[in-house]
């Protein structure tokens, strides 16, 4: 059975930083790409961030580059978000995704889910 769970959400102030973490299990974690995904309050819809393919190569939504650094570690089964200089408009539920052989992207989504950890950046 596949889970994916993240954490490291939390209330952080305009400017600030977190780190977020995804740990996979049920799968063979080196032979997924893995994404980021961020549902703003309000919203039905849930909007590429970042994504690291199986060979590590990264992705980034414009709103994000430059501030966002996707990575991961197949050793630990583990996808991080670094979030630095974050925004008021940075808040969301942030979900991480695991795609086979793939890689997330605003187009194309796996089929595995994690439960969404809460960041809150405040002005």
């Amino acid at each position: 059975q596949v889970q994916l769970v993240e954490s490291g959400g939390g209330l952080v102030q305009a400017g600030g930083s977190l780190r977020l973490s995804c740990a996979a299990s049920g799968l063979t974690f080196s032979n997924y790409g893995m994404g980021w995904f961020r549902q703003a309050p309000a919203s039905k819809e849930r909007l590429f961030s970042a994504a690291i393919s199986p060979s590590g190569s990264t992705y980034y939504a414009d709103s994000v580059k430059g501030r966002f650094t996707i990575s991961r570690d197949n050793a630990k089964n583990t996808v991080y978000l670094q979030m630095n200089s974050l925004k008021p408009e940075d808040t969301a539920v942030y979900y991480c995704n695991a795609d086979y052989y793939r890689t997330p992207s605003a187009r194309v989504r796996g089929g595995y889910w994690g439960q969404g950890t809460q960041v809150t950046v405040s002005s």
